[in-house]
């Protein structure tokens, strides 16, 4: 017998769990291509300023 939980067998469950992170890995880059964007961004004004 197949291990339930939450009324999903466990292997509906793992194929779950790798849609989610392909979704968190997207957002984990979008985050860090934010983040890159803005460092770059500021250090641009920095060297202009000088």
């Amino acid at each position: 017998m197949k291990a339930m939980h939450d009324g999903k067998p466990t292997e509906d469950l793992e194929i779950d769990n790798k849609k989610s992170l392909k979704g968190t890995l997207f957002s984990v880059g979008v985050v860090g291509a934010v983040i890159i964007g803005m460092w770059a961004g500021v250090f641009w004004l920095y060297m202009a300023r000088l």
